[in-house]
């Protein structure tokens, strides 16, 4: 049997810069998330079924990896950590009455069909505010992606945000069936307005709401398209979510991070559950959103606790790639090279000690009398080394610095005589 020693399709392995890069956007975000007042939490990386089902509005069960366990319970990899942080929520914090915030970071999996050439497992990093329905809430959410996204060095990028409840008015007012409204709704998320329109000629539709329809691929923008939207509301819970929108956009104002938000009343959400403001952030170097998030006020009652809730997620499988492309360097960590001899040894322990007491990383690599110093050179440049120490019988030691090609010769004969 031909033992199969590569990664299925859709998971790689990630190593050297790469890793290094992950786990310091890692940190960079933390770092964001906890000044805003959240606490880490990890939920499992399976969970039963149920927390998964077609009720909760999450991912497309085909699209789950579902198994079994010994006592035959389906069980499933999570391909949304949301609904898994509503389980926890409603089971750990059940008598919470006060807000709950929480950030975590994880691996999500998606068995996406073959012919799509996306990954199945995605790393994410969010967080989730649980227990208040406001403006403040939502506008709290944004700023934290904004500033987060600033951290990690990325500048040119959009927060746009939509709102449910103004596109599922549209969809109501049409008064069709559930499979003509899905198919208009995935039409206009690949941003086929010309679709909509030859669906909505084909039957009996007002006219209002037909311009309505036709007025939407109009109303992507800056805050002036919240008084277009407003006028072709079709009911009053559009209306309402024009103005929340409106009063969102003022607390941006006072974040500061107004520059990088836009609307886009087209939008509608990724995950049935999202109830009210839903947003996206996009950047250019990926095909796909590097933040998806919104609010999504009735999940946690399928688990028990009636309470309102708002968060986002960071693809940051996305954002890596974002960021490559834009040629935003990540500092991660300055990596130093000790290459000694079996003459030099008990000095190299002493130096590498004395280094790491100070926070230092140090690799060290033996080498024999008849090595290259070029090799070594060349194995720290493949290996995302900033400097190299080389240690000679002299008590000197050459220094070079691997991403300049600067060298200089440090003399550490005397020093070493006074001690």
């Amino acid at each position: 049997m031909e033992q199969k020693l590569h990664t299925p399709e859709g998971v790689r392995d990630i190593y050297n810069r790469e890793c290094a890069v992950k786990l310091a956007l890692q940190k960079k975000l933390n770092t964001v998330l906890h000044l805003y007042g959240y606490q880490d939490i990890q939920t499992p990386t399976f969970e039963y079924f149920d927390v998964f089902r077609k009720e909760i509005g999450s991912t497309s069960i085909r699209d789950l990896y579902k198994f079994f366990d010994r006592e035959g319970n389906i069980l499933a990899l999570r391909p949304d950590i949301t609904p898994s942080i509503a389980r926890a929520v409603a089971t750990l914090f059940e008598t919470e009455n006060f807000p709950i915030r929480l950030c975590y970071a994880g691996n999500t999996f998606i068995n996406h069909s073959s012919y799509r050439g996306r990954l199945k497992e995605n790393t994410q990093l969010g967080a989730e505010l649980i227990g208040v329905d406001s403006i403040e809430a939502d506008a709290e959410m944004l700023a934290m992606v904004v500033d987060g996204l600033k951290k990690t060095g990325l500048k040119e990028f959009q927060v746009s945000i939509g709102h449910v409840d103004f596109i599922q008015s549209l969809f109501e007012a049409t008064n069709l069936e559930d499979e003509q409204k899905e198919e208009i709704r995935t039409l206009i998320a690949n941003r086929n307005f010309f679709g909509v329109e030859e669906i909505l000629d084909h039957y009996e539709i007002a006219d209002q709401v037909k311009e309505a329809f036709h007025q939407l691929p109009e109303l992507t923008g800056g805050p002036e398209i919240l008084a277009d939207a407003g006028r072709i509301a079709p009911g009053e819970a559009a209306r309402l979510a024009v103005e929340r929108l409106r009063q969102i956009y003022d607390l941006l104002k006072i974040y500061g991070v107004e520059d990088h938000v836009t609307f886009d009343l087209s939008m509608s959400g990724s995950y049935g559950y999202y109830t009210g403001i839903i947003f996206r952030a996009y950047t250019y170097g990926t095909g796909d959103a590097v933040v998806r998030g919104g609010r999504y006020d009735h999940l946690l009652e399928k688990f028990g606790k009636k309470t309102p809730s708002i968060g986002f997620a960071i693809i940051l499988d996305e954002l890596m790639s974002a960021l490559d492309r834009q040629k935003i360097k990540v500092e991660t960590g300055h990596r130093n090279l000790l290459v000694y001899t079996d003459a030099t040894e008990q000095w190299a322990i002493s130096l590498a000690r004395s280094f790491r007491a100070k926070g230092k990383n140090v690799e060290m690599m033996k080498r024999n009398s008849w090595d290259e110093r070029e090799t070594f050179e060349a194995y720290g440049k493949r290996s995302s080394v900033a400097s190299m120490l080389y240690l000679r019988e002299d008590r000197k030691i050459e220094v070079i610095n691997l991403q300049t090609g600067e060298e200089k010769l440090v003399n550490t004969k005397k020093k070493t005589k006074q001690q």
